[in-house]
């Protein structure tokens, strides 16, 4: 599904409880993470409705390199011969995307959680087993604005992997949280503003201390990795997020 303007100047593809984004400006576009296989389709054809041709794609950030946020990255690199930009504590997960320890077992946790199930069927089907990885990547620094369209400025915020990074646009009042913050969870299913379970999070504590990055941004515009984009601002979702705590 595409949501179009869901932010100033970002749309949004949604597939299988799955987010990725497209951001606009004069200069160009920026693809922020690159989801399951299957929503390259979308994200072309967002390009085809914005009137904007593929050679205008500049470049595809990572929040992070877990495997449902990699899925048409090798495509893109390879199509569209861009760089593919991720913190360098996740350089080695990008071309290994499956290869992460979380805390708790990923295959088993959702045992205890049903309703979860569902979901990661769904994400399945969209090709989330069939991720392959990128290699050459380029690293980006922390707090450092890159200079692509929307001029995403990344900001270290470790726990669900080593490298997370969210990427905050203050000039459109703007943070992609990737998995730092989420409003749905894949392996539990519970909506509202939290963390990732266990079951993806390699330190759920150290992803809880993350939280309060998010808030400094004071963003109005919250665009997660799973679920609807949240409109609140960034403190009452961090704030919503601490009480839901660690799972």
């Amino acid at each position: 599904m595409i949501t179009f303007d869901v932010a100033p100047g970002i749309h949004m593809v949604s597939q299988a409880h799955v987010n990725c984004y497209v951001i606009e400006d004069q200069a160009g576009v920026t693809l922020v993470d690159a989801g399951l296989p299957r929503m390259w389709e979308e994200v072309m054809e967002i390009l085809k409705v914005r009137r904007r041709m593929p050679h205008e794609v500049q470049a595809l950030v990572l929040t992070h390199a877990h495997f449902d946020h990699m899925g048409f990255a090798l495509r893109a690199q390879q199509s569209l011969g861009v760089p593919v930009i991720v913190h360098h504590q996740d350089a080695w997960l990008a071309a290994h995307p499956y290869s992460y320890s979380p805390e708790r077992n990923r295959f088993l946790y959702p045992l205890g959680h049903p309703r979860s199930l569902p979901l990661l069927g769904k994400m399945a089907v969209s090709g989330a087993l069939n991720v392959k990885g990128v290699h050459g990547v380029q690293l980006m620094p922390d707090g450092v604005m890159l200079e692509i369209p929307g001029n995403p400025v990344p900001v270290h915020t470790p726990g669900h992997t080593d490298g997370h990074c969210i990427l905050h646009l203050p000039e459109r009042g703007a943070v992609f949280t990737g998995d730092a913050l989420v409003t749905l969870d894949p392996y539990t299913a519970e909506t509202g503003p939290q963390t990732v379970a266990a079951a993806a999070t390699k330190n759920t504590a150290e992803a809880m201390d993350s939280l309060k990055p998010i808030a400094l941004t004071e963003a109005e515009h919250l665009l997660p990795g799973h679920g609807e984009v949240w409109h609140e601002g960034a403190e009452a979702a961090v704030e919503a997020a601490r009480k839901v705590g660690r799972h």
